[in-house]
């Protein structure tokens, strides 16, 4: 019997589905190129030095594979750094994940704030009626996404020139 370990999703992943599926399949599958991106350095950077109080004031909490780098425990309130908001509907779906793994570990009530330090924007994201369903919606997807032979096809959107992947993505393609 030929059984292949299950890797955890993490919130990386739901924020690569919200993405671009190509990215999110490349990493699944242990290609990973955020180590050589000069702007994941600037985001991780943006994200360590605008709230620098925030480590000894939040709680890092890991659950369920999930690692919530801000957690306020008494407010109940996820805190999320981003450097942009071009992918906000990747950014909203990753704390709803966040939210959903608290929820299904009795942690009712949270919330999260994500912030973009670069343009002082603020995003708040609450657990909703449905997000339940929309996150195992989201699961299965990324079940037959992942376990699918072929990696998906090229999305060659204006996001893609700013991408980790673009130089793996992009090797064969004429300039």
């Amino acid at each position: 019997m030929n059984s292949k370990p299950v890797m955890p999703i993490t919130a990386t992943h739901i924020a690569y589905f919200h993405t671009c599926q190509r990215k999110l399949w490349l990493f699944h599958h242990g290609i990973r190129m955020e180590h050589n991106s000069e702007i994941v350095a600037e985001g991780k950077l943006i994200g360590e030095s605008s709230y620098q109080d925030r480590a000894t004031k939040y709680t890092e909490l890991e659950i369920d594979g999930v690692k919530i780098d801000h957690y306020d425990p008494k407010n109940k309130i996820i805190h999320e750094v981003k450097k942009s908001n071009k992918v906000e509907q990747a950014h909203i779906a990753q704390v709803k994940y966040y939210l959903y793994v608290l929820h299904k570990n009795g942690i009712q009530g949270a919330s999260a704030i994500i912030e973009y330090p670069k343009s002082r924007q603020r995003q708040t994201v609450e657990w909703e009626n449905g997000d339940e369903n929309t996150i195992h919606q989201w699961l299965r997807e990324i079940d037959v996404l992942l376990n699918s032979a072929l990696c998906p096809t090229l999305l060659n959107k204006p996001i893609c020139k700013k991408c980790s992947y673009h130089d793996f993505c992009y090797i064969n393609e004429p300039l």
